[in-house]
């Protein structure tokens, strides 16, 4: 140990080389989740991140079941719907004018949608009886959903032509959402992912099952 004046100062350690890391076994995946042999250079080790994968989505995304025009039968999904059984065609109840189906993209697990029969696109070209059903079955919806899973409030809209936001405007249809506390966070804000913790085939079924009768 060297002295300077009365003080004593100790020597500097000897720097320390760290060990070299182990190396990646073959085939163990990378940071990006690619196997070893198609990981970029430099790619790293595994992250701490989990992946959410959502495939089913893209069917969405291409644009899977769109009509290939406005026309009833040019491939619209709430024509086809009520030709199929209500298990196929995902249809909670139907009235004489109007039925209930499950949207096959929903934003939240048990979202619904109510359409006319009729392949019209505007609200104000539904008759008095087409409205008047077109509502019962909209608070029918609400009550069955309330039994169902008890949200704590609902979405309820129309979105007329496609520069509203209409995914189908040749065919009139109402969303009723129901919406929890706390079910806009992270996922859905950041990660542009939902995540619905039930099939739809279910929440058609249990909603069948509790829909209010006349």
């Amino acid at each position: 140990m060297d002295s300077i004046g009365s003080v004593s100062v100790p020597p500097s350690p000897e720097p320390v080389t760290p060990p070299p890391a182990a190396p990646l076994d073959a085939g163990e995946p990378l940071a990006a989740g690619l196997p070893a042999d198609t990981a970029p250079p430099g790619a790293g080790v595994p992250d701490a991140f989990g992946r959410l994968w959502t495939p089913h989505r893209l069917a969405y995304i291409q644009g899977e079941g769109k009509p290939t025009g406005p026309g009833a039968h040019e491939g619209c999904p709430f024509c086809l719907a009520p030709t199929l059984t209500d298990e196929e065609g995902l249809i909670v109840a139907r009235g004489e004018l109007v039925y209930a189906v499950m949207n096959l993209y929903p934003y939240n697990s048990g979202h619904v949608l109510i359409c006319p029969y009729r392949h019209l696109a505007d609200y104000t070209e539904l008759n008095s009886a087409e409205t008047a059903e077109f509502s019962d079955y909209t608070k029918r919806t609400i009550a069955a959903l309330r039994v169902v899973s008890g949200p704590h409030g609902f979405n309820l809209g129309m979105n007329l032509g496609s520069v509203a936001g209409a995914g189908i405007a040749a065919h009139l249809h109402q969303h009723v959402v129901p919406r929890w506390g706390g079910d806009t966070n992270f996922m859905p804000v950041v990660g542009r992912t939902r995540v619905l913790p039930q099939l739809v085939a279910d929440a058609r079924k249990l909603l069948a099952d509790a829909w209010p009768r006349a």
